[in-house]
């Protein structure tokens, strides 16, 4: 089905329609469950009216200043990550080209340790979380450039780069006073919890920003796939399309684990499980965003509930569940 605007035309398959249909129906669900329930239940007529200010001043509270604002930040940097993560598997034409894998997660870690041992306050570690996912990506993209960068090559680069990365967190970590440890280390294990309205605007303003750059290049990243010297062939500009994806997918990245801390394998599983849902032959950028927001929404929902009283940082429950997956594709892959 095409459905045309103008000059210009977008070409919408059914199936993918009704899988982000659902998808949206279960975020909301997500949604005014992680808000209305919980030690004090909020009937969904009093979430409303707190949202506009008529509620209670116990609802607005727990509405308007802690529930409310933890939802809508894991909403938008699920988002984030599903559509890096998106962006890379296409990029790299592998499953595992996300950026768990090639660095970028294990970057901005870097930065945002660097930035707790020089005693930063939260903006501060967020704006380091964000430096250090972009100089990663710089330099891994550097040294993967030969003529080009080939999809293989970037994956073993980014590899490398997460090893040495690791291996640098760790020893920043060993020699860091125990208290900046300790908070370094909570920090790590990704959380939404405590997130507010100045976590959630600057990923929504990123996302207004780098969306719609991602579906401008989305068609010419579908013929990449096919190899580049068949996407010149159609008069693709192959890496001037590639820069402009990888610097939307290192932004979003960087942007996500500024707010929410490096929570990962959603950037992993996201754009696999919407690919796998809606049959296409590659991955899709909008479900899979939508697919990231219900992970780490759902997620962070259960990770809250589970075991209550005890609360879990959401990075906990995606980590667990993500590692059953990658073992679970990786079994796949081999037959």
């Amino acid at each position: 089905m095409t459905v045309r605007v103008g000059p210009w035309s977008v070409r919408l398959a059914p199936r993918a329609l009704a899988v982000s249909a659902a998808l949206v129906v279960i975020a909301c669900a997500v949604t005014v469950a992680a808000v209305s329930t919980g030690e004090f239940t909020v009937p969904v007529p009093d979430i409303v009216s707190a949202l506009f200010g008529q509620g209670t001043p116990v609802a607005e509270l727990i509405v308007g200043k802690l529930r409310a604002p933890r939802v809508v930040t894991g909403l938008l940097v699920g988002a984030a990550f599903g559509v890096s993560g998106a962006i890379f598997q296409s990029l790299t034409r592998n499953p595992l080209g996300s950026p768990d894998f090639i660095g970028l997660t294990a970057g901005a870690s870097t930065g945002g340790i660097l930035a707790v041992v020089a005693g930063g306050s939260a903006m501060t570690i967020a704006g380091g979380a964000l430096a250090g996912c972009v100089v990663t990506a710089a330099l891994v993209y550097a040294m993967a450039f030969r003529g080009g960068v080939q999809g293989y090559r970037l994956v073993l680069v980014g590899i490398g780069a997460n090893a040495l990365l690791l291996a640098v967190n760790s020893y920043l970590l060993t020699r860091a006073d125990i208290n900046d440890a300790a908070t370094a280390g909570a920090w790590l294990t990704g959380s939404l919890s405590g997130r507010g309205w100045d976590h959630a605007i600057p990923v929504a303003l990123a996302l207004a920003v780098l969306l719609p750059v991602c579906a401008f290049v989305a068609r010419p990243m579908r013929m990449i796939e096919m190899g580049d010297d068949a996407a010149k062939a159609m008069g693709i500009r192959v890496e001037v399309v590639r820069a402009a994806a990888i610097t939307a997918g290192v932004l979003l990245s960087g942007v996500a684990t500024a707010a929410a801390g490096p929570v990962v394998f959603v950037a992993l599983a996201a754009p696999q499980l919407a690919r796998r849902l809606t049959r296409s032959a590659g991955v899709t950028m909008g479900a899979s965003a939508l697919m990231g927001a219900v992970l780490l929404t759902a997620a962070d929902l259960a990770a809250q509930r589970v075991l209550a009283p005890t609360q879990l940082p959401v990075g906990v429950l995606t980590a667990a569940i993500g590692g059953t997956y990658l073992a679970l594709l990786l079994r796949k892959d081999r037959h």
